[in-house]
């Protein structure tokens, strides 16, 4: 991208850059959100903000910008960017420490990278699980130390994703959260010690209008008996997770409640372009 913005300041992408006493650097402490950006209007960008402003708000960060002055900073980038097609970070850091330790007043970052969304149902993905458990998982935080050490057991593996599971109870993915549809069509998804998607939030309000859905505790065990499995996310949108443990979720296919989800989703999505 040609441009981003700090602290409230247009500057070209190249140029933009923080100092090293920063406490994301120094300490790995901040928070971010991301959202995509579709023909360019950015999509639920009220719910991002929420969520951005409540994690900001659990992390004891303070952005120096109103809402309105951060939409409107947002808009900015669009228009000198003008990618249509792209997702926008906003990154909120412990600013600079004269310590390295202590916060100060934080670091408002808006980067603007782009995307290519699919508009029709990926292939399924493989999984494998692993037991951890995020520091405050109610909040998006820029840590993502164990999901990056984990990368060479999960290619070793031959899977796309890792799923972590604490106390017997499958949590969430990294960069996802994780659905699973019951032998009996109930479709569940874990309610505690996890960070509520967006795009998560809008696929049980989908999926409430034609099938029983659970926000619940879910046990290790019973992803050996799940008929379907997925994924959803901002950028993945729902995407069928077809192994779990070298494991075929059902048939190893994308199942039909994954397959309707993926389409009243991308619907929601990109009205203009799939509705009839």
């Amino acid at each position: 991208m040609d441009y981003a913005i700090i602290n409230g300041k247009l500057i070209e992408a190249g140029e933009a850059a923080l100092l090293v006493n920063d406490l994301s650097i120094q300490r790995g402490y901040g928070i971010f959100d991301f959202f995509k950006v579709v023909d360019g209007e950015p999509v639920f960008l009220g719910e991002h903000l929420d969520r951005f402003y409540a994690s900001a708000a659990k992390m004891r960060l303070e952005p120096s910008v109103t809402r309105a002055q951060l939409i409107s900073d947002i808009h900015t980038l669009l228009a000198k960017n003008n990618v249509p097609e792209s997702g926008i970070r906003l990154t909120l850091t412990g600013g600079y420490s004269e310590d390295g330790y202590s916060q100060s007043d934080p670091n408002l970052v808006i980067t603007q990278s782009a995307l290519s969304l699919n508009r029709e149902l990926p292939a399924g993905m493989s999984i494998i699980t692993h037991e951890f458990q995020r520091q405050l998982p109610q909040v998006k935080t820029i840590d993502y130390l164990m999901a990056i050490w984990l990368q060479p057991l999960i290619k070793q593996s031959g899977a796309a994703d890792v799923l972590y599971h604490s106390g017997g109870n499958i949590t969430e993915c990294p960069r996802a959260n994780f659905f699973i549809v019951t032998s009996d069509g109930e479709i569940a998804t874990p309610k505690e010690n996890i960070l509520a998607g967006v795009t998560r939030a809008h696929v049980i309000k989908l999926a409430g209008r034609k099938y029983n859905v659970r926000e619940r505790d879910i046990h290790l065990s019973e992803l050996e008996d799940a008929s379907e499995a997925f994924i959803t996310s901002t950028t993945k949108h729902v995407l069928p997770v077809t192994e779990i443990n070298g494991k075929k979720v059902g048939d190893g296919r994308a199942g039909e409640i994954t397959t309707w989800l993926s389409d009243a989703y991308n619907q929601l999505v990109f009205p203009a372009k799939l509705s009839k």
